[in-house]
């Protein structure tokens, strides 16, 4: 559902504002209440709010200066989203700030935690936050922060965004695990993990896949039309059945899991009946474009 909705610029857009609701809320919901802090720009912002309350006395009861400062500090980003990533995703990426701080802003945190047990607010927590940023990625956004950064790095090296977000944010409540205690320290960290693992889960095309397309179709047609719509390369060589011993054409693409569709697609319209095959978490390194966007 979520693949075909990336189609349709209005499906797109309103998938985008779920997914960025879904991890405002919950922050707000099981983080928030339980005085842990959420990683990323967030958990910085939310870091140097401390040190201005602790330091100058300055706390502010009507809203939460973190979120401000984290609309403040992704103007920055805004500019690096544009030169690199390209119109569509820095348009994503300030619809998805915009709302996702003032969700932050209005969401009411709930005087008692909704759940008691922290742990089982980091889980919850983690897997609604992972898979709204997830989301938000899969639709050409980003929900601010350093997440640009990690976009920028996995579209340059190939790093998974969650494994960046994961290191990252081990820095992160390090810094906590100094500044305060232990507990707090921990929980924020699984928290983290969870997000992270979530945020890859959705976040499709991070994903790299190997297919291999055994047709006996119009192999011409079929690699053109792979290549326009995939924007990737295909590699094919002949081959025979070893049962029927007919010649057949064999394709190798190397794509990610959220392009399979068109990969799907193409080979189906020019021969129903071929045959294909799809390895899931190669690695991949050299020349290969990975489209983010």
């Amino acid at each position: 559902m979520l693949k075909k909705t990336m189609h349709s610029e209005w499906f797109r857009i309103l998938t985008l504002l779920a997914g960025t609701l879904l991890a405002a809320f919950a922050i707000n919901t099981f983080i928030t209440p339980q005085h842990l802090y959420s990683g990323g720009l967030l958990g910085l912002c939310q870091l140097i709010r401390e040190g201005l309350d602790g330091i100058f006395g300055l706390k502010v009861e009507s809203f939460d200066i973190a979120a401000v400062l984290f609309q403040l500090t992704n103007i920055p980003l805004f500019f690096l989203a544009w030169k690199t990533m390209g119109r569509t995703f820095s348009a994503g990426f300030i619809l998805s700030t915009v709302v996702y701080t003032a969700a932050l802003l209005l969401i009411p945190v709930p005087e008692k935690p909704l759940l008691e047990n922290t742990l089982a607010s980091c889980l919850v927590g983690g897997i609604l936050n992972g898979a709204g940023n997830g989301i938000v990625l899969a639709c050409s956004g980003s929900i601010g922060g350093i997440g640009v950064l990690w976009l920028y790095f996995s579209k340059r090296w190939g790093f998974s965004v969650g494994h960046i977000h994961m290191v990252y944010s081990a820095a992160l409540c390090g810094t906590f695990f100094v500044l305060f205690d232990p507990e707090t320290a921990i929980y924020s960290s699984l928290f983290a993990v969870v997000t992270s693992m979530y945020m890859d889960r959705t976040h499709l095309q991070n994903i790299s896949v190997q297919a291999l397309v055994v047709t006996k179709g119009d192999v011409g047609e079929m690699t053109r039309s792979i290549i326009r719509d995939t924007r990737h390369d295909v590699t094919y060589w002949e081959g025979f059945g070893a049962y029927t011993g007919d010649g057949v054409h064999i394709l190798c693409v190397c794509l990610t899991k959220y392009e399979l569709d068109q990969l799907n697609r193409c080979v189906r319209a020019q021969d129903p009946h071929a045959f294909i095959t799809v390895q899931e978490g190669v690695h991949i390194k050299g020349n290969f474009n990975r489209h983010l966007t």
